[in-house]
């Protein structure tokens, strides 16, 4: 079995060469459900993105972690088949299915060889309209989900991401863990699971993006054959959250050697006009290289921390503007202090034309490389419909990159970047820091 895992890798790989310019079909089902493709011939491989609008955000009162066990148990028994029947299938065929659940959606990842395509998609079909939801599967995904949770509950890392959209977001959806807790998970009922499906895997909702050897016409037809029988509408989609901070700092007493820190405040809406200057702002400040002034002013000139980031956050429902540092505890105030600093004087003084330069080359030059093979086509192609971008996107995307100037960087980075909001949650012992 392990050479059909290593088949599936390569096809990964090698089923799309990097290319000038991507040509993007858009295919509609005679059933009306939309797609995009991308069709590539010269190896017999398909690679299918499916996105269901909503996810975790769609849980019910009461039933947090509903729609993440029940997205855990798709593939665990599907139609005629239980778990070990449905695996021991998938893999004879040499597919490949990932399904997964975020604040927004959730995710399917189908890959399959063109010979195959026919049982692969059969499979698949039974996984998400016909899911089993056997008692002794819910109760074995069940207790891997209560250790993963007290886990959590003792990694510093998952403690103040939890601490901060907590903070931020109350009793919204976005405000707890997509996980539930240990008392919301061991009350989830099969009902439970089954009105979560009916509820978030539905037509109203659902993304496809498609790449490899496979015509419009047979995508079209397998889109009906695959989604038709799932209901028409679903749960309705969680509402718009306001984002709302002040500067200061929250401390989460928890004794570990090193404080790890989120900051941050309200961000910028993906479709707002001024996002890709936003982008490139960020890029600048603390993108993650090492040109990025967070990076240089905290880490390279004063040795505080191995890593400090930031990060453009546009949920569905909410937009944020984050970042994240850690640091010992001895050093943390200190680390906090200079970020501070980087954040109100590039809201003051925008950037220079060197670092404006430096971000659009990085920028241009890594995008290509996104396009590595079918796989990752997909997946960018079902993200930009849910972005609600066009289709021509990305071939255009370097340009609209290109075309940002330094007024516009200074004239968004005094909007965007608040310090007066500039919040910090901390998890560890820091020295000279409280609440």
């Amino acid at each position: 079995m392990k050479t059909f895992g290593a088949l599936i890798a390569f096809m990964l790989l090698a089923a799309a060469p990097l290319r000038a310019e991507i040509d993007i079909t858009e295919v509609t089902s005679p059933g009306g459900i939309n797609a995009w493709l991308v069709q590539e011939e010269s190896i017999p491989f398909v690679a299918l993105e499916l996105r269901f609008k909503g996810g975790a955000s769609l849980d019910l009162p009461g039933k947090r972690g509903a729609t993440n066990l029940m997205v855990g148990l798709l593939e665990e028994g599907a139609g005629d088949l239980d778990s070990r029947a449905f695996s021991e299938r998938v893999e004879s065929l040499a597919a490949s299915f990932e399904f997964d659940v975020g604040d927004d959606a959730v995710s399917i990842s189908a890959r399959f060889l063109t010979e195959n395509q026919d049982e692969a998609l059969a499979l698949l079909r039974d996984a998400l309209t016909k899911p089993r939801f056997d008692q002794d599967a819910i109760d074995r995904v069940k207790a891997q989900l209560v250790s993963m949770i007290r886990s959590d509950a003792q990694d510093p890392d998952t403690m103040v991401g939890a601490a901060f959209d907590s903070m931020v977001f109350g009793d919204h959806p976005y405000g707890s863990a997509i996980e539930g807790t240990e008392e919301s998970v061991a009350s989830l009922t099969r009902d439970d699971l089954i009105a979560a499906h009916q509820g978030a895997l539905a037509r109203d909702r659902v993304y496809v993006g498609a790449a490899g050897d496979i015509s419009a016409e047979d995508l079209a037809a397998v889109l009906d054959k695959l989604l038709a029988d799932l209901p028409e509408t679903g749960t309705p989609q969680a509402d718009a959250v306001t984002v709302s901070t002040e500067a200061g700092v929250t401390v989460v007493p928890f004794d570990v050697p090193q404080s790890v820190a989120i900051f941050g405040h309200e961000g910028v809406a993906r479709d707002d006009p001024d996002f890709f200057a936003a982008f490139v702002l960020n890029e600048i400040l603390g993108g993650g290289g090492f040109e990025a002034r967070l990076m240089e002013e905290v880490r390279e000139k004063r040795g505080l921390t191995y890593g400090v980031y930031s990060y453009l956050v546009p949920k569905d429902h909410a937009a944020l503007y984050l970042g994240r540092v850690s640091s010992a505890n001895d050093r943390i105030a200190e680390a906090i202090e200079v970020i501070r600093d980087e954040w109100s004087r590039m809201a003051e003084t925008g950037v220079t034309e060197e670092e404006l330069e430096i971000a659009k080359t990085y920028l241009t030059g890594a995008y290509p490389l996104r396009f590595d093979g079918n796989g990752p086509i997909a997946n960018i192609l079902v993200g930009m419909q849910m972005d609600d971008l066009p289709v021509d996107y990305v071939n255009t995307r370097n340009a609209k990159i290109e075309a940002i100037t330094l007024d516009d960087i200074k004239r968004v980075a005094a909007r965007v970047l608040k310090p007066e909001a500039l919040h910090f949650v901390v998890v560890g012992q820091p020295e000279g820091l409280d609440s």
